[in-house]
């Protein structure tokens, strides 16, 4: 394991420093390398799947499964120009340290802020059978219901009553109505904006008191669709922020 870390910082180091041009009509336009880290915690501390925490609202658990989809990237510079990035989807699992740092290829122009969906855009839903990142077999996506699971998480908790005290919750849904894919926008430092490398924080305590609370007592599984679903979807789109950018 450490000699794969070892390889993907030499890499990361490499790509962040390299520039490139690409021709839009008659005109070249720089572009470079922006790294993006993604971190979770949970209460501020560094989670760590399988150890025993309390979320927000004093309940004990053990997380055992954290992933999510991140997509549709795009950035704004300092003039307010919005960029949007060729379409890639990213598939964020904290079981898979590598999976947790990506690298985009951005303008070469300073950038005010970073945009990316959190989840799956419809055309992915109904294209069928996908690979990467979307490949059924990441577990990610509901053969039942013909749709990707944007944000799964799963664990255990003495307050649950399901069976095996577990909670889980496979949040999905693109249709009007009962669409759990959110925009999320992050403002950087002001003066950053010039970073090769941003750290994103995910708090997954939002899960549990973001927009509304989420009592595992209460709701300790959703698996569809769902009012619920979409409740869940708005409080986890408040989870992420910049740690840091350099």
């Amino acid at each position: 394991m450490k000699t794969i870390f070892f390889i993907f910082t030499c890499v990361l180091l490499i790509s962040v420093t390299s520039m490139g041009f690409i021709r839009d009509g008659d005109n070249k336009i720089q572009q470079r390398q922006l790294a993006l880290i993604f971190q979770h915690t949970m209460g501020g501390d560094k989670l760590v799947l399988g150890t025993p925490c309390k979320n927000i609202l004093g309940e004990n658990i053990i997380i055992e499964k954290f992933k999510y989809y991140v997509s549709n990237f795009s950035v704004t510079d300092n003039n307010g120009q919005i960029t949007k990035l060729p379409a890639q989807y990213f598939l964020i699992d904290e079981a898979d340290p590598l999976s947790k740092n990506i690298i985009l290829t951005i303008p070469g122009a300073s950038i005010k802020s970073i945009c990316f969906l959190l989840g799956v855009d419809s055309i992915k839903n109904v294209s069928g059978v996908q690979t990467g990142a979307l490949d059924p077999l990441n577990g990610m996506f509901w053969t039942w219901n013909s749709g990707y699971i944007m944000a799964k998480l799963e664990g255990t908790s003495e307050v649950s009553a399901a069976q095996g005290h577990y909670f889980t919750y496979h949040i999905g849904g693109f249709k009007n109505g009962m669409n759990t894919t959110r925009m999320i926008s992050l403002e950087l430092p002001e003066k950053e904006v010039r970073a090769n490398q941003i750290t994103i924080t995910a708090e997954i305590n939002q899960w549990f008191k973001g927009k509304s609370e989420l009592k595992i007592t209460e709701t300790p599984v959703c698996h569809s669709p769902s009012a619920l679903a979409m409740r869940i979807a708005d409080n986890y789109s408040t989870m992420f922020s910049i740690n840091a950018a350099h």
